[in-house]
């Protein structure tokens, strides 16, 4: 007979990054630090692009996306996890890590779908810029976006849909500090191998589809680029799509940095490390990358602090 769970009663504990307790001081603050800087970053990043009329574009509005992903991405991790090493409680219940899962495949694969939709727009706006506007027209701006989200909402559903069939033993320890969807099916004690094929399948077309689309949009774009024939027309096309750029390489790069160690080291610690880089600290970068690159971005925070200074100084 194949052991069933008790879901009322099922608990999770989750082991965090170290388990020694000098350490847990310095990696509470140092987390607390990022995912303040995160919140607040991306927090400046839409008050600007909302705030300010000239930045009501097509590529300010899916930027404006992006940073309130990135908001919900980490606040689905990191404030559970800050709440555990205050209360020196690993637990998590068995509702909470399928709802903790949900929301983390949910954003994580929305920020790869919105990504992808800015390498597009990216590339109509260096492709066809003088119907620029015209292809890249509101309507078609929020049904990308409304697509991307319904498109991660069916992943995440479908994900969590088909861990609620497994059933768990006595060994409950996650060696993460979040409920990571692969740790969590290595814990069953039923059959995964369907779990298995349907989450690597939906990665390899998810994921693989999203950096497919963004490899063929800077592959145009460096096609039109190269025909520009000034320099500085080489140069202000470029720097439209610097930043983005960025922020794909540094996703894309720390996403395949933790596949490789963790299957280098099959050590599922080295892997809870690894996945800091795409979890938080990417997330944290963000705002820092288009702000310090992006002059109109400078330009809108500017104008926001001067007018927080002036209201402060009358009251």
């Amino acid at each position: 007979m194949e052991p069933q769970n008790d879901t009322k009663i099922l608990e999770f504990l989750l082991l965090g990054l170290s388990e020694e307790q000098e350490l847990q001081p310095l990696i509470f603050g140092l987390f607390l630090s990022m995912y303040l800087i995160t919140v607040f970053g991306n927090l400046f990043i839409i008050l600007a692009v909302n705030s300010d009329p000239h930045l009501h574009t097509p590529m300010y509005f899916f930027l404006s996306n992006l940073s309130f992903v990135d908001i919900c991405f980490t606040s689905t991790t990191i404030p559970k996890m800050l709440q555990n090493m205050r209360t020196q409680s690993k637990v998590l219940t068995y509702e909470g890590c399928i709802t903790q899962m949900y929301f983390f495949i949910l954003f994580a694969v929305l920020d790869m779908f919105l990504l992808t939709v800015m390498a597009y727009d990216r590339f109509v706006a260096i492709y066809h810029p003088l119907h620029y506007m015209v292809i890249m027209n509101p309507w078609l701006c929020g049904l990308l976006v409304l697509v991307s989200w319904m498109m991660s909402a069916l992943n995440s559903l479908l994900q969590s849909v088909m861990v609620l069939r497994l059933s768990f033993c006595t060994d409950l320890e996650i060696p993460h500090f979040f409920c990571e969807i692969n740790q969590l099916i290595q814990l069953a004690c039923s059959d995964m191998f369907l779990n298995e094929i349907v989450m690597y399948f939906a990665a390899a077309i998810l994921g693989g589809g999203s950096f497919t689309g963004i490899l063929y949009s800077y592959s145009k774009i460096v096609s039109s680029i190269q025909r520009i024939s000034s320099a500085q027309g080489k140069y202000k096309a470029f720097s439209t799509c610097a930043s983005h750029l960025s922020v794909v390489s540094l996703f894309y790069c720390t996403c395949l940095g933790v596949y490789l160690s963790s299957a280098a080291t099959h050590s599922s610690h080295s892997s809870a490390t690894a996945s800091v880089m795409y979890t938080v600290v990417t997330p944290m970068l963000n705002p820092f990358i288009y702000s310090l690159r992006n002059k109109d971005i400078k330009r809108a925070l500017e104008r926001i602090i001067r007018k927080a200074g002036i209201t402060l100084s009358w009251g």
